[in-house]
């Protein structure tokens, strides 16, 4: 009996450490590049350079479709897609190879009202010329320009729970500071699944006016 709890507690604490070096190893991709401007605590209001993401829309509860999104996006990044030739008119025909693009974070969630759009930032080596076509037309491919976002960042899950709280709280700073909001609020997530709910960073982000 001794030897089977043994081996339980083993594996249990086996689980733990694969949790806590699994998480920041694979979140350790590349990240959109930004500015912080102002800050306080975990709130801060930061200036995004200019990106380009995949995005797809999903309809559904927000929990399916970040799952549903997310598939839909890493099948584009992991090769589902056509290179972009630029062919002689006295060459042959050439097949166009996928290519598999670098993963990156966070993987990002906003309401549209009527769905949820679902985006990856696109690794800052690329630009919208050297972007592999999508073989799914579910995922578009968009250019976006320099952004001010008022962010708030927790850890723990994206549970609904512990969205709607951080929300509300950047509500309130938003208020105070008499912010200039713009569209709805945008969620973004960095780790793994198995990454231990305490290592985790998640964000609530909304855009502000620029000339804040």
């Amino acid at each position: 009996m001794k030897k089977k709890w043994t081996m339980i507690t083993s594996i249990i604490t086996l689980i733990l450490i694969v949790g806590v070096l699994a998480g920041p190893v694979i979140s350790n991709v590349e990240k959109p590049d930004y500015k912080v401007i102002q800050s306080e605590q975990n709130i801060e209001i930061r200036q995004y350079e200019p990106m380009i993401i995949a995005e797809v829309d999903v309809e559904g509860k927000r929990e399916d479709a970040i799952r549903d999104g997310f598939r839909l996006i890493a099948d584009y990044i992991f090769g589902n897609n056509k290179v972009k030739l630029d062919i002689a008119m006295t060459s042959p025909v050439q097949q166009q190879e996928s290519q598999k693009i670098a993963m990156t974070a966070p993987v990002q969630q906003q309401s549209t009202g009527r769905s949820w759009q679902i985006s990856f930032v696109m690794p800052s080596k690329y630009s919208m010329e050297s972007l592999p076509e999508p073989n799914n037309d579910r995922v578009r491919l968009k250019e976006i320009l320099t952004k001010k976002f008022v962010v708030i960042e927790f850890s723990g899950t994206n549970s609904n729970e512990n969205i709607t709280e951080h929300e509300n709280k950047l509500m309130n700073y938003i208020a105070a500071n008499k912010l200039k909001i713009i569209g709805s609020f945008k969620y973004a997530f960095y780790n793994a699944p198995w990454t231990l709910p305490f290592m985790r960073r998640n964000e609530v982000m909304i855009e502000i006016n620029q000339n804040f």
